[in-house]
């Protein structure tokens, strides 16, 4: 007994870092990519364009969504921050998912570990299940109570100074405060987030500008490193859980959880167990794409896996985010309109596959104890070139925040030498590694000035992101 169970527990973890072997170099260049979108694709007040309940607020809603961070938390924290600034309720549940469901370190995954039929579902089913929440809002929506939750969100965190990160949506803290050109104070949660901020106000130029400078490059740095501060706990955790699952649990659990066979009940029921265990799975975004796997493994139809994958934003950690921001009554309506949505879509794709002929096939693949996870293939040049990519932009932030030159770039915070352009504000030298930064502190220097020149030893906390 001994034995099989430490047999069971090293075919676990051997299956679990084997998919995360298998997409690391997906996740890594997904993330960097979103790292390139949030720091050169300037976010005009999405709020303001987000207010109205039409075809446009809703698209919009989705394009700034998918072009946003991947993380559950951070999706919900930025969507109570547009909620609060007046945007609708169906683009702040559209945003939501967006950003959860239709990023590009997402898809890049499911169509490494699912295959190309799930890819499609998850992208075209994201689009209708958006569709079919906008129109079940529209139908339900109590709008006196959510104009109520609003009214007492401002007020609450108004009463409690709560101010909040103008990055992120999550709470700002006096420690990281700084003040605008229009003595507008604004606080936030971390260095991190607020190094991010000064970064956007700063990035006037084109991008081809940027990433030729070691500032641009800078920027790039901080933002991937962000990116994984946010999700590297679910990343993790959803591989290895997968793999426990795959190897542990037996085969009569899944057909005692989802009904076998054919037709349309059997599709429904899966569709609904699979928001089921997604809710009660407390593996959010992306972690759970490899649970997927597990489940598409124990046989359960392609509408469950569908419905599971898309149900990240209704697990019980982020309910719980819910009840702490708007209160019961609303988290009950997320839940409920979530809920009936994500099984709803579900059943429609494994329907729509079905009939176009194009549900993949179970048998026809190897299981996941079948596999061999590391050989030289594609995978290990894909990662080799991932890994590098990563290790230079974290090398690049290192050095943006050490190494070389007492003086610090009061714009983009690199370290620079008094060899590069500089100027003198209010009695004060800067010293700037490009003219880019230079332009920028000359356009709104009251952001900047308050940053002492002189470089100290050690750099700004750069890893405090508690997301």
């Amino acid at each position: 007994m001994q034995a099989t169970l430490v047999d069971g527990i090293f075919e676990s973890l051997r299956i679990g870092v084997g998919f995360l072997w298998t997409a690391a170099w997906a996740i890594i260049m997904g993330l960097v990519i979103t790292s390139l979108v949030q720091v050169y694709v300037s976010k005009e007040r999405m709020a303001r364009v987000l207010g109205s309940e039409n075809l446009s607020g809703l698209t919009k809603a989705m394009l700034f969504g998918a072009a946003s961070s991947g993380c559950s938390f951070g999706a919900v924290a930025i969507g109570k921050g547009l909620f609060k600034k007046g945007a609708h309720v169906v683009n702040v549940l559209a945003f939501m998912f967006a950003s959860t469901n239709l990023i590009v370190e997402l898809g890049l995954m499911i169509l490494i570990l699912l295959g190309w039929e799930f890819l499609v579902a998850e992208l075209l089913g994201g689009v209708i299940l958006i569709a079919v929440m906008a129109v079940i809002v529209h139908l339900t929506l109590p709008e006196n109570l959510f104009e109520q939750v609003r009214e007492e969100l401002a007020e609450r965190d108004h009463d409690q100074g709560v101010t909040e990160d103008p990055t992120c949506g999550m709470e700002g803290t006096d420690d990281y405060s700084l003040t605008t050109d229009g003595d507008e104070t604004l606080k936030f949660c971390s260095a991190g987030c607020m190094e991010t901020y000064q970064q956007e106000v700063a990035s006037s130029g084109s991008w081809r500008e940027e990433l030729l400078s070691w500032g641009g490059w800078y920027k790039l740095g901080n933002q991937y490193r962000k990116e994984w501060s946010m999700i590297w706990k679910d990343v993790v955790a959803g591989f290895l859980i997968s793999g426990f699952v795959i190897v542990f649990v037996p085969q009569r659990v899944w057909n005692a959880l989802f009904l076998q066979g054919d037709g349309l009940l059997v599709s429904a029921e899966n569709a609904v167990m699979g928001v089921a265990i997604a809710v009660l799975s407390f593996v959010g975004s992306m972690g759970n794409v490899p649970f997927a796997v597990a489940l598409w493994g124990g046989g359960i139809s392609f509408a469950g896996v569908i419905a599971f994958v898309y149900a990240d934003l209704i697990t019980v950690p982020v309910l719980n985010v819910y009840r702490k921001y708007y209160g019961w009554t609303v988290m009950a309506y997320i839940l409920g309109v979530f809920f009936v949505t994500m099984a709803f879509t579900g059943f429609l794709m494994e329907e729509l596959f079905s009939a176009l002929g194009i549900v993949p096939n179970l048998a026809g693949g190897q299981t996941a104890t079948e596999q061999t996870y590391f050989e030289f293939n594609y995978t290990f040049y894909l990662n080799l070139i991932a890994f590098a990519l990563s290790g230079i932009l974290l090398y690049v932030y290192r050095r943006g925040l050490g190494a070389p030159g007492q003086y610090r770039d009061p714009v983009c915070g690199m370290r620079t030498d008094d060899s590069g352009p500089s100027l003198t504000h209010d009695d004060e030298t800067y010293y700037f590694c490009s003219n880019r930064c230079k332009e920028s502190f000359q356009k709104h220097p009251a952001e900047f000035s308050h940053k002492h020149p002189q470089g100290s030893g050690t750099g700004p906390a750069g890893g405090h992101d508690h997301h």
